[in-house]
């Protein structure tokens, strides 16, 4: 607000998060160049502070984005940066307004900062929003190569029941007992031995399918993204 050579600029403080209040601070520059503010210290100092504030809070977000990579990392900073985005544009717009009203270098320099933090916190943004989306569409391609895994698995078991059902079901209704050679053997060591056999049977199975899975997933996987911070 503009008038008689009076200048008052009304910005908001940083946005705390999770509380949806904006707590406002007041500069006026008065005909003769003097600055004044609500926090207490000379005005331009007080104008400098604020963007301070503003810093401290990109440079921890920036730190927060150089954790290993995770979905609560990302929603943080997004949950963030939201509402950081939205009060420096309006910053950014109110201090250009103020520039055009008032040709004073400090609100020049005052405009300038807020410009650069608004493209900080942007980049901020930008790159957690992606990496969030790259962390949904990974979770997605994974999901669906289980479930072609256990597609397959399926199949493979179907097959198996489709060859051995007709024998056991033939076997089952003609109660069919057939001498095979063995049922003379009483000896305790034929038991476990056809018990290990099974057990070693099913352990080359299962071998297989893990060995045939993890093949499946390095090829559908070849290789990995690094996240690599904005310049």
């Amino acid at each position: 607000m503009t008038a008689e050579g009076h200048l008052l600029i009304v910005l908001h403080k940083v946005p705390r998060l999770g509380n949806s209040e904006r707590e406002t601070v007041f500069f006026w520059r008065n005909p003769r160049g003097d600055w004044l503010a609500t926090e207490g210290l000379s005005g331009l100092g007080a104008l400098h502070e604020h963007f301070e504030q503003w810093r401290r809070v990109v440079d921890q977000l920036e730190d927060q984005m150089q954790q290993l990579p995770s979905a609560d990392n990302y929603f943080l900073v997004l949950q963030y940066t939201t509402p950081l985005l939205r009060t420096i544009r309006n910053t950014s717009h109110t201090l250009q307004s103020a520039r055009e009203a008032c040709p004073d270098r400090e609100v020049l320099i005052a405009r300038d900062e807020a410009g650069e933090l608004e493209r900080a916190i942007e980049l901020l943004h930008t790159d957690a929003k992606n990496g969030m989306e790259f962390m949904i569409a990974k979770q997605g391609e994974e999901q669906a190569q289980r479930a072609h895994q256990i597609v397959r698995a399926g199949h493979r078991l179907n097959l198996m029941m489709a060859f051995f059902l007709p024998l056991t079901a033939v076997g089952s209704i003609f109660s069919m007992h057939l001498s095979h050679g063995l049922e003379n053997w009483h000896a305790p060591w034929l038991f476990w031995g056809v018990l290990a056999g099974a057990f070693l049977l099913g352990t080359a199975l299962a071998t297989v399918i893990m060995f045939n899975r993890e093949a499946s997933a390095q090829k559908g996987n070849p290789g990995s993204f690094r996240k690599v911070k904005p310049r």
